[in-house]
């Protein structure tokens, strides 16, 4: 089993990358495979194309997803959100019934709007959402503060231990309890 995470920071090894690192470790220590897809920077440097046809080749194979994001303005990073966009337009039918999480980092606020801004991709796409035992997010202004939230580190880790739990739980249960079937969306209109 492989999970992949996506890093929607400009900067590759900034905090949201180790709060991401903290999950793909916790998700290995449980026998899940992993791979961090820095793709924040490549979007800001305008090479959204190139960086979704990669991650929609990675959606395709991987049985699950973390995306992670700082705060900017309260929100997830405007190259975040645009490659989501693009990469649900690309690949979002290789997203269905994959559980996912979101995971966002600050300095000081604004992370619970980050994470339900990326959720929402994944209700839309029948995805089993992960949880932890508190909101996932840490605090900390350089990678090194980060570490030192202890609190955001274990809810980091038993993030991981909980997606673990629920890609072998998924796996046990494929050869005996069959996955819904989807069915195209109904449109309503409201405006008449």
């Amino acid at each position: 089993m492989k999970v992949v995470l996506f890093n929607g920071s400009r900067k590759d090894n900034g905090c949201t990358f180790t709060a991401l690192d903290l999950v793909a470790k916790s998700l290995e220590f449980e026998g899940i495979e992993t791979e961090i897809l820095n793709v924040g920077r490549r979007v800001f440097n305008g090479e959204i194309e190139d960086v979704v046809k990669t991650a929609s080749e990675k959606v395709k194979n991987a049985d699950g997803f973390v995306f992670g994001s700082p705060v900017y303005w309260a929100s997830p990073s405007g190259e975040l959100v645009m490659f989501m966009d693009r990469l649900w337009a690309a690949a979002g039918a290789d997203f269905r019934f994959k559980p996912a999480a979101s995971v966002s980092t600050c300095r000081r606020a604004g992370n619970t709007a980050t994470l339900d801004v990326i959720n929402k991709y994944f209700a839309y796409s029948a995805m089993p959402i992960v949880t932890s035992c508190y909101w996932n997010e840490v605090h900390g202004k350089t990678p090194e503060d980060v570490l030192k939230d202890e609190e955001g580190v274990q809810t980091l880790t038993m993030l991981g231990k909980n997606m673990a739990w629920l890609l072998k739980s998924i796996e046990a249960g494929k050869s005996s309890v069959t996955q819904p079937v989807w069915v195209d969306k109904v449109m309503t209109s409201f405006i008449r």
